[in-house]
């Protein structure tokens, strides 16, 4: 093995490790702990709307340019920007905590392991939210490392998140991620929902506010991707300790 090789190895299997040891934190933090969470969460990713990986396990194709040459594809990359309105883990409140969940699903939800993922905290959190936080998020398995090949816990950034009547905006970081939705109207200028679907394991939701993007982005490094005029939505998820007991 030459150097290189070897130090990317031992890059790899450091940050497998803090990762590890965080989850590890956390689940000691709150495993016998009283729990409970109200979040909504602003989603948008590159399906049409409304994507079909919620129906099917599967997105839809679309096509690509590499290196000059159009190319067919199928992924979900995807934007989760959260917004905890009430919760606790323990002593710990939750209320107002801010969290953000990208990446690639890949072209099968049915795949033992997801493409890739990467889980970001607000900075504003204090390190004891976050790991009670990170200790409510591990009972559902779209979060757990196991679930992707490759996963990651991001440094802590600043995420803005808002949403009305008309439509809904996030940021992380500034500008390294970015969702803009557009609500969409029909029958009586009412916003268009979707109700009795599941969401990635949640026991409850409001039902799915249709919120096309006009715009989901992700600006950094190799997986940085854009869209537009794709599929987005908003909806408001609820869990607590009693849906999980044993």
């Amino acid at each position: 093995m030459d150097k290189r090789t070897f130090l990317k190895s031992l890059a790899v299997l450091t940050a497998e490790s803090s990762v590890r040891g965080r989850l590890f934190a956390a689940e000691r933090h709150g495993e016998d702990a009283e729990w409970a969470i109200n979040v909504s969460v602003l989603e948008s990713c590159s399906c049409p709307v409304f994507c079909q990986c919620f129906f099917t396990g599967k997105p839809p194709a679309s096509m690509a340019m590499h290196q000059g040459h159009a190319a067919t594809q199928h992924v979900c990359r995807f934007n989760q920007a959260y917004k905890v309105n009430t919760g606790h883990a323990g002593s710990v409140r939750l209320d107002g905590a801010r969290f953000w969940f990208l990446g690639d699903a890949g072209d099968d939800f049915e795949k033992p392991k997801l493409d890739w993922a990467v889980l970001t905290f607000d900075s504003s959190l204090p390190a004891g939210t976050r790991d009670a936080l990170l200790g409510v998020l591990r009972h559902l398995r779209w979060y757990r490392p196991e679930r992707w090949q490759s996963y990651a816990i991001g440094d802590a950034r600043p995420i803005e998140w808002t949403a009305n009547d008309q439509g809904a905006h996030a940021t992380l970081g500034g500008s390294i991620a970015e969702v803009k939705l557009t609500t969409m109207h029909d029958l009586n200028a009412a916003p268009v929902t979707i109700s009795n679907m599941g969401y990635f394991g949640y026991p409850r939701n409001s039902g799915f506010i249709l919120m096309p993007s006009d715009l989901i982005a992700y600006r950094q490094g190799a997986r940085a991707f854009e869209y537009k005029n794709t599929n987005g939505l908003l909806t408001t998820l609820d869990m607590n300790a009693r849906d999980f007991a044993k």
